[in-house]
C-alpha cells in the first residue's frame, strides 16, 4: 500500500490503541520509509491490568521494530469525567466521539511539543468504529496547533486487514475482545451492526 502523507512533512505521530491494530499499519509505514513515534494514550481502558497488558504488547512490538514508543499517563478518572453523563450511550454513540476527542487532543498536544508535523491513529483500522467520528475528532484535535496536520486515512484498505491477522499470529499478540472501557464490555452481549461506511 502506497502512502501519501499530507503536507511536506514526513515525521508522524501514530496514536496507537493496541499492538494488533498497530501491527500492519506500522509495517506499512516502515515499508514506505516512515518511522513514526508511537503514542500510547488510552486512559479509557479498564481495568488497569488490561491497560498494562495492551501497553506491554504494544511496547513489545515497537521494540521489535526499533521504534520509539511514548506512554501517556493512565488517568482513568479524568477520562471518566470527560464522558460523564454518556455512560449509557451505545457503541458508536456520543461517548465514543468524546473518547476519541479526549485521546487525540492529548496526542495533538504531544505532537506539537515534539515538533512532529503529522498525526494519525490506529483507531481508523477497526471495522467496529466510525471513521466519521474518528476523523471529526482528529480534525478538532489539531485545530489548536497549526504546525500539526491530521492524516485522514482509512487503515482498513490496501490489504492491511489481512496482513494484520497474519502478524497477530506471527507475533502471538494478545488480542482483546472489547474496545477498552467498562461500558464497551456491553458490546460482547449484543451484536454490533456495521455501518455502510465500514465496508471494505
Amino acid at each position: 500500500m502506497e502512502l501519501n502523507i499530507p503536507g511536506s512533512r514526513t515525521d508522524v505521530l501514530l496514536h496507537a490503541c493496541c499492538a494488533p491494530c498497530s501491527s500492519a499499519i506500522l509495517e506499512c509505514m516502515m515499508q514506505n520509509g516512515i518511522r513514526p513515534v508511537i503514542y500510547y494514550c488510552n486512559p479509557n481502558i479498564w481495568p488497569e491490568q488490561e491497560y498494562l497488558l495492551r501497553k506491554n504488547e504494544c511496547t513489545r512490538y515497537a521494540e521489535m521494530l526499533g521504534l520509539e514508543i511514548v506512554d501517556d499517563d493512565y488517568d482513568h478518572g479524568t477520562w471518566l469525567e470527560s464522558v460523564r453523563g454518556l455512560e449509557s450511550q451505545p457503541e458508536r454513540g456520543t461517548r465514543c466521539q468524546e473518547c476519541f476527542k479526549y485521546r487525540l487532543k492529548r496526542a495533538a498536544a504531544y505532537a506539537h511539543s515534539r515538533n512532529i508535523g503529522v498525526l494519525t491513529t490506529t483507531l481508523a483500522s477497526s471495522r467496529w468504529k466510525s471513521l466519521d467520528q474518528i476523523n471529526t475528532a482528529g480534525q478538532e484535535a489539531v485545530k489548536l496547533y497549526p504546525d500539526v496536520l491530521w492524516w485522514n486515512i482509512n487503515w482498513r484498505k490496501g490489504g492491511l486487514q489481512e496482513r494484520r491477522s497474519e502478524i497477530i499470529k506471527e507475533c502471538a499478540f494478545y488480542n482483546q475482545t472489547y474496545c477498552g472501557c467498562e461500558f464497551s464490555m456491553r458490546k460482547q452481549e449484543s451484536s454490533v451492526r456495521l455501518l455502510p461506511e465500514d465496508s471494505l
